[in-house]
């Protein structure tokens, strides 16, 4: 069966109070916001719409250049070639010829500060199952799908405008997201804001991030502007413990899209606060034990239970303790056995666990007899299963 018990001694134990966080009102035709240390979702506008996200698409061509690097199919120094497919870019480029040969550390910094398209199309062709740039985008394509972007579509390795080139804004969190955890050695590129290559960049030579001056933890990710996207941005901040990232799309302006980056990294950080609602190892309720030499354990905090939650507050947090029981013996201290369930308004749920404070033993034959005896009774008198 399943047991719910409300928990509401320690809902005065902590006198933790919790209130909606006043929602962002967001210029963005979409928008996503995650504190990426706690997995919550602050901010959910069209996140799962498939769009047009222009050069923030390279952010996937990227990810894909550090996994061979880690595979050992590329090397930072290794020089590569330019054809004259990737020559004919137009846009933010690295201004490459096909006389070029060019090291794979100078392209990645290409993509990454400068947006070069044609650095994304020199990469492409190098790692492309049959030497196009088409058929990268269809390796992109499957890639993304295996990391969790089911809304991600890809036509070409830029960003370039293309029918059916889409990727919705959750999904570039989740690259964002994996570009952090997964690549720390190439992460910090992401936060450089100029890259003079070979002196012949000059009129694009600087990271058109507008966070990452500004002194508010902002360390990456990647801009985008087409007419028909909007103007866009993947962006990532650190402040203290706390990592969020965030995703906008659809703005109308330069201008707007540094503004409403600005001000989602302030209301990130300065709207919720992470608290601690249990030490590891405290007392939290006790579940029912099924033919144990004990009728009952004890269910702990395996560990510090941290949530995120709205720095205003005016009432008490609700919260429940689930599991499916009575747990059959033997159990053994430290076993997960049921979660705690945090609601918070205006926030997702939150699941953390709860583990056993105690061996408990099968019980002896006597301990045995008694608790069927116990449940025939029940069944005969019509008392609920469990309730002993």
């Amino acid at each position: 069966m399943i047991t719910n018990l409300r928990l509401f001694a320690i809902m005065i134990a902590l006198s933790l109070v919790a209130v909606s966080a006043q929602a962002f009102e967001t210029r963005a035709k979409a928008a996503y916001v995650i504190d990426l240390t706690s997995g919550t979702v602050l901010l959910n506008r069209n996140a799962d719409e498939p769009l047009p996200p222009a050069s923030m698409s390279k952010l996937m061509t990227l990810y894909v250049a550090f996994e061979a690097l880690r595979d050992g199919r590329l090397d930072l120094n290794e020089e590569l070639p330019v054809s004259q497919h990737a020559m004919s870019y137009g846009g933010s480029t690295m201004f490459l010829d096909t006389t070029d040969k060019v090291r794979v550390e100078d392209l990645l910094r290409g993509i990454i500060v400068l947006s070069g398209n044609d650095a994304c199309a020199v990469i492409a062709e190098a790692l492309s199952p049959d030497g196009t740039e088409a058929g990268f985008s269809r390796f992109m394509t499957k890639r993304g799908k295996l990391l969790g972007m089911t809304n991600s579509t890809f036509a070409n390795s830029n960003g370039w405008p293309a029918a059916g080139h889409r990727m919705s804004v959750r999904d570039l969190a989740i690259l964002a997201s994996k570009l952090i955890t997964d690549f720390p050695e190439y992460y910090p590129m992401f936060a450089e804001t100029e890259f003079a290559f070979d002196g012949r960049a000059s009129k694009n030579s600087r990271n058109r991030n507008p966070l990452l001056s500004l002194g508010i933890g902002a360390d990456g990710l990647k801009t985008g502007h087409t007419k028909e996207a909007g103007y866009g941005l993947v962006g990532s901040a650190k402040q203290g413990d706390r990592r969020v990232v965030f995703v906008i799309s659809g703005l109308d302006s330069n201008t707007a899209r540094a503004e409403e980056a600005e001000a989602i990294v302030n209301w990130s950080f300065r709207q919720f606060a992470e608290k601690t609602i249990a030490q590891e190892g405290q007392a939290i309720s006790q579940a029912e034990v099924w033919m144990g030499r004990q009728s009952t354990v004890g269910l702990v905090a395996a560990e510090d239970l941290k949530i995120l939650l709205p720095v205003l507050a005016d009432k008490e947090i609700a919260a429940e303790v689930v599991y499916v029981g009575p747990i059959d013996a033997p159990i053994s201290k430290g076993q997960q056995l049921a979660e705690l369930v945090v609601i918070r308004e205006s926030l997702p749920e939150v699941r953390l666990p709860l583990v056993a404070d105690r061996d408990v033993p099968v019980g002896g034959i006597v301990n045995r007899v008694m608790t069927a005896a116990i449940l025939l009774y029940q069944q005969f008198v019509g008392a609920p299963a469990g309730a002993m």
